[in-house]
């Protein structure tokens, strides 16, 4: 039996199943709708509690830089500590609404993909796996995601703390901007990839959270041992997606370009709207490719217990004489003699 392919497997599966597309766009598109609305109604609301006088209004008429300048900051000024302070707050509760949703979506995708492999004909009805009696995974998979919140806030972080550290190389005295930047480049190339490695196996073990039902702990340890177990096939799988990924940008960033030529003679609200269709065509289609890698790693996950149950044994090959194969020699054979012509006189 030839094991079948995970990434044709997520493609067939995302093909037959689009509920698991829909319910994976229907959460994180929900959560975006939220936070892009609170986000405007924070920037109204801030906007409309900044006075501005009339000195203020003549400045920015004047559109000359250092007059702008000097009358924005008069309007922004003792205000800032409110903003900061309101924007902390929403990305508190943002952050915890995102934990929630994050978890509730991963949990029932999960769910489904390994109900479908495991119910599959392919996949050996038969051979279930065993799995907890009393599974806690919405726990792991708060404490998971919880953990890649904390991990896009140490980013964030860590690009503050490299800007002052490469500030410290150009100073008055002795100004060097192009190695300072070049240092701050290399050290936020390292953090990004740091990052995202966390945020790889933070997301994978979210599969094991709820595939085997172990803590959060427990669930890392699987991912980091699934990822070395199965190198090739995963990253077979991860390569082929981000391609394809890869390949939707580059036409979604190709297709909003038309619309943005036609800025001067078309209406801004047709060039908007046709932007917002380009870039919600490029969400959807980047989460169906997400659910196809999810499915392919669930795969990987799955394949060795069910499709080696059902591997049919080699038949035996048959036997070609079923005589047996005289090993000894024969001591009264005349070709052996030491004597010469023996052979022929006989």
């Amino acid at each position: 039996m030839s094991l079948p392919s995970p990434t044709i497997e997520g493609l067939r599966v995302a093909l037959r199943r689009p509920s698991l597309t829909f319910a994976e766009i229907s959460w994180r598109w929900v959560l975006g709708a939220t936070t892009a609305a609170l986000s405007s109604f924070y920037c109204f609301e801030y906007l409309d509690t900044l006075p501005v006088t009339k000195a203020d209004s003549a400045l920015l008429s004047s559109r000359q830089p250092a007059l702008v300048g000097r009358a924005i900051a008069h309007i922004l000024r003792g205000s800032l500590n409110r903003a900061a302070l309101a924007a902390l707050l929403a990305s508190l509760a943002l952050s915890l609404l995102w934990i929630l949703a994050a978890s509730m979506g991963r949990l029932a995708t999960v769910r489904a993909l390994l109900a479908y492999f495991r119910e599959d004909v392919a996949f050996n009805p038969s051979a279930q796996i065993s799995t907890p009696e009393k599974p806690r995974p919405i726990r792991s998979l708060i404490d998971l995601n919880f953990l890649r919140v904390v991990v896009v806030l140490s980013t964030i972080l860590a690009f503050v703390g490299t800007a002052i550290l490469a500030s410290f190389v150009s100073t008055k005295p002795n100004p060097r901007p192009g190695l300072s930047l070049i240092l701050f480049l290399a050290m936020a190339w390292l953090i990004c990839m740091a990052a995202w490695a966390l945020n790889w196996w933070l997301s994978l073990a979210a599969i094991f959270a709820v595939r085997n039902g172990k803590d959060a702990l427990a669930s890392i340890a699987a991912a980091v041992a699934f990822s070395r177990d199965h190198i090739g096939p995963v990253f077979a799988v991860s390569t082929w997606t981000a391609l394809a990924h890869l390949v939707a940008f580059s036409m979604a960033t190709t297709a909003v370009s038309f619309p943005l030529a036609l800025l001067r003679v078309a209406p801004a609200r047709i060039v908007i709207a046709g932007i917002t269709l380009v870039t919600l065509a490029y969400f959807a289609v980047a989460d169906w490719l997400y659910m196809v890698r999810l499915t392919g790693y669930v795969c990987i996950a799955e394949m060795p217990d069910a499709v080696r149950a059902t591997s049919p044994v080699p038949p035996a090959m048959p036997l070609v004489n079923s005589t047996p194969i005289e090993t000894s020699i024969d001591r009264d054979e005349a070709i052996l003699s030491d004597l010469p012509k023996l052979a022929v006189e006989t």
